[in-house]
């Protein structure tokens, strides 16, 4: 019987691109439950669905087992082991290379497997510098990747007898990191989320791009985490750790820096978007945690605000369900001290997956007919014919007011969608 929690998402991607010609790359901050969803989750898949476990293939470059096999993260001895284990060629083999960045010269093997009729090729890595930008280089156009987020608040909440309510406080503080489960105390889940970041995630950056400056890189984490939901850019940021941190790190460098913590998979930009001139603003983003509880746990759970929590939980959500997410920003003329002028209304997300678009406003707390106009404000200024959603922290049934604009809980995203 399984003991885990079903990632469906994710595990239907997976189905969906079952020997489809390309290799599918699994990539996703380290800890996040990539390995769990394939070398657990995918694998019991193919075994109730008829695949011998021995066609089933796992190579963990964390754990490979040397003495058996010899060391597996050379290229050379990869392949030997590899090739022997499917040299039955009437025979259809899947194969998953866990953390395969650790082999120098992987993409050789993988695309050559992938060329082969009778194997389907699954990799996990947890840096996106050659998972994501150059996967149609390395891949020869013939990557397909899976993004693996920490643990959403519907499955966060799979198998728990909490109220929702109790649940939400839960994790909006310590957040969805699957290693969490086997912690049972508050302690034990501030160790467990302060450890990955000072000895998992800074140490991978700083080794990986030989940063020389680790305070700085740390200084700069901390600012992104204090910044969630702010519109910023290096200049900003590096004005804000020399004034408060008194750190002087220059922007060019923290772009850099802001590049690894990316790749890492531990930030994401939102680009901002003007929607009435159909450009972008591309020198400033607003910056998001992968995970808010990593976020709280970096600052040292000093800054609980509720409000830019909330909607970097929103951010993620979006994400996680495939959306592509933007900044907007509407102009429009008006009167104003006697003269007229263009003035700039933020919309905190658009969201579009190629078929759907969404403009969404995040907002705590609603209460009264004069807040509820502030948030609609902005909304009302685009006039095009997109649905158009306001989220709010409060319990409300949802509802769309005369102008069309809906209303709807927090918990009802995060639980039931859009």
């Amino acid at each position: 019987m399984k003991q885990y929690i079903d990632r469906e998402t994710y595990l239907r991607q997976l189905v969906d691109r079952m020997d489809n010609g390309e290799v599918k790359i699994i990539t996703g901050p380290r800890r996040s439950g990539k390995s769990w969803l394939l070398n657990r989750i995918f694998k019991d898949y193919l075994l109730g669905h008829g695949v011998p476990e021995e066609n089933i293939i796992i190579v963990s470059f964390d754990m490979d087992d040397e003495e058996e096999n010899g060391d597996l993260t050379d290229r050379q001895t990869l392949k030997s082991y590899l090739y022997s284990r499917i040299a039955d060629s009437s025979t259809h083999y899947y194969i998953i290379l866990d953390e395969v960045q650790e082999v120098d010269g992987f993409e050789k093997i993988v695309n050559a497997l992938n060329a082969k009729d009778n194997v389907d090729v699954y990799i996990t890595g947890s840096n996106s510098h050659f998972l994501s930008s150059d996967i149609k280089t390395i891949f020869r156009g013939r990557g397909d990747e899976v993004k693996v987020w920490p643990f959403s608040f519907r499955e966060f909440c799979t198998g728990r007898t909490e109220s929702v309510s109790e649940l939400w406080k839960e994790y909006y503080t310590y957040g969805g990191m699957p290693g969490l489960l086997r912690q049972h105390t508050p302690e034990q889940k501030v160790a467990y989320l302060q450890r990955l970041w000072n000895k998992t995630y800074l140490d991978d950056v700083v080794e990986r791009h030989n940063v020389k400056n680790r305070d700085a890189l740390s200084a700069l984490a901390d600012a992104l985490c204090s910044s969630v939901g702010s519109l910023t850019n290096p200049n900003r940021v590096s004005n804000v750790i020399r004034n408060i941190q008194n750190i002087k790190i220059d922007p060019e460098t923290i772009a850099n820096y802001i590049g690894y913590l990316e790749e890492a998979f531990l930030f994401e930009g939102a680009k901002r978007y003007n929607i009435k001139g159909n450009k972008y603003f591309e020198s400033i983003k607003k910056y998001y945690s992968v995970d808010v509880g990593l976020r709280n746990a970096k600052l040292n759970f000093r800054q609980q605000e509720i409000t830019h929590i909330m909607e970097n939980v929103i951010y993620n959500e979006l994400r996680i369900r495939g959306f592509a997410v933007d900044v907007g920003v509407v102009e429009a003329r008006e009167m104003r001290n006697g003269k007229s002028e263009y003035i700039q209304y933020e919309i905190d997300f658009i969201a579009s997956n190629g078929v759907d678009k969404y403009y969404i406003q995040s907002a705590f707390s609603m209460d009264g007919e004069e807040k509820r106009q502030q948030e609609i404000r902005s909304l009302l200024k685009v006039d095009d014919s997109f649905c158009k959603i306001v989220i709010t922290g409060n319990d409300i049934a949802e509802y769309t007011d005369a102008k069309g604009i809906r209303f709807m809980g927090l918990f009802q995203f995060l639980l039931s969608g859009l």
